[in-house]
């Protein structure tokens, strides 16, 4: 059974920081791209980071560039999300997502074939 589970949310202050992880299972992952997405309360999903995990190249939305930082760890087939700086607008429900590398690009969630069931993320003022 191909699974992704994150954990590692909670509830931070703004300036804080949260590491957030993605155990995945049930199939070789190395030939995708891990992504984080996020959705606010009212607001579609967006991307937030990818990584390619066979090169460990990274992918980061504007919005959080300098403050969050991928990476993963084939050991343990993981992948984590370093947040740090937190604003009330990181406020979410933080979701781990594997990409196929098809024709979609890595910032559509439409490419991904295998979704977590998220962990959600309160950062207050």
């Amino acid at each position: 059974q191909v699974q992704l589970v994150e954990s590692g949310g909670g509830l931070v202050q703004a300036g804080g920081s949260l590491r957030l992880s993605c155990a995945a299972s049930g199939r070789t992952f190395s030939t995708y791209v891990m992504g984080w997405f996020r959705q606010a309360p009212g607001k579609e999903r967006e991307f937030v980071s990818g990584i390619w995990w066979a090169s460990g190249h990274t992918y980061y939305a504007d919005s959080v560039k300098g403050r969050f930082t991928i990476s993963r760890d084939n050991a343990k087939n993981t992948v984590y999300l370093q947040m740090n700086s937190l604003k009330p607008e990181d406020t979410a429900v933080y979701y781990c997502g594997a990409h196929p590398r098809n024709s979609y690009a890595l910032m559509d969630e439409r490419g991904y074939d295998t979704w977590g069931n998220g962990t959600l993320v309160t950062v207050s003022s």
